[in-house]
């Protein structure tokens, strides 16, 4: 590929757009429940826009610390430099630094506010289990995180979500406000319990849950359009699942405030925590990466020989 790759949209990108308006349609109902006071809405706005940018603005520093990764030189890890200034440039875009974390669990991701303040992480595992190939699929997976602004996006919805939280917590302390005091309705604070203590929460998580979801995809198609090699990551991800599965990251709250950065779900999901999981089923990743590689073939699409292979 020569010049500069261009970074272009998906209908993933709408379905974002739609999942944001969906969680300002909930903070706007339980606001009004809870009275509909311009006071109490700035409040917790305010509240979530502090607390995301902080986040947002040290996300490289925090995720890296979290991990417990340093920094190397190209001397240490001549591989990833050469993978990541061939991808960086191919993208025309500055390249991030490189960090390894000390885990066997297999797993990578990318963080930073902007390109030019970007980082990427791979783990001790993942270095181990993958080829040349494989991790040249991962590393354009996630410098396209970088590229496509999902750590911005992902900072924008953890702020929305802390605001439905903190109002449906209003619903269960207030009782739902003037609205409530006025109409002494019984039925009104059942109701406002139930969102500040079940729906509210569970609410925004599966938002969150579904913008992350849809951003994978995107990076999981930019990435190989960058690397030309859908294969590739195809191959890579069907390992670092069942590496992942069988050598799961120690779940701390370190370790879960950057879960949701990482290529693969880095803990052992079963059953109902499917449901709340950041990230796609690892079988239908790697579908639509096999039918995007026959694509790019022109040839019929067919069976993925590693959707079998991974027990989701």
């Amino acid at each position: 590929m020569n010049g500069k790759m261009q970074v272009h949209g998906h209908y993933n990108g709408l379905k974002t757009t739609l999942l944001f308006a969906l969680m300002w349609g909930v903070i706007m109902l339980i606001w009004w429940a809870t009275g509909g006071q311009r006071s109490t809405l700035s409040i917790y706005i305010v509240i979530g826009l502090i607390t995301t940018f902080g986040s947002y603005w040290f996300s490289d520093k925090l995720a890296i610390a979290s991990m417990g990764a340093r920094e190397v030189s190209e001397q240490e890890a001549p591989e990833i430099y050469a993978i990541v200034r061939e991808l960086s440039a191919t993208a025309g875009k500055p390249m991030p630094r490189i960090y390894i974390a000390p885990t066997a669990s297999p797993n990578a991701f990318a963080t930073g506010r902007n390109e030019r303040h970007a980082a990427v992480c791979c783990t001790q595992g993942i270095l181990q289990i993958l080829n040349r190939r494989e991790l040249r699929g991962v590393l354009g997976h996630e410098l396209m995180h970088v590229y496509n602004h999902d750590i911005l996006t992902s900072a924008i919805a953890s702020a929305m979500a802390t605001v439905i939280t903190y109002l449906g917590y209003s619903l269960m302390y207030f009782g739902g406000g003037s609205r409530d005091r006025d109409n002494n309705s019984g039925a009104f604070g059942l109701i406002g319990v139930l969102l500040s203590a079940i729906l509210a929460p569970i609410g925004a998580s599966l938002i969150q849950m579904a913008i992350s979801r849809t951003r994978e995809f995107d990076a999981d198609e930019d990435g190989s359009r960058l690397t030309g090699d859908p294969e590739a990551l195809a191959s890579a991800l069907n390992k670092i699942s069942y590496g992942a599965q069988t050598t799961p990251m120690r779940k701390t709250a370190a370790t879960q405030s950057v879960s949701s950065m990482m290529i693969a779900n880095p803990f052992s999901a079963q059953g109902f925590s499917k449901l709340f999981s950041t990230h796609p089923p690892t079988d239908e990743r790697i579908a639509r990466l096999m039918q995007m590689a026959q694509e790019m073939r022109g040839m019929p699409v067919q069976q993925s020989p590693y959707s079998t292979q991974v027990g989701y």
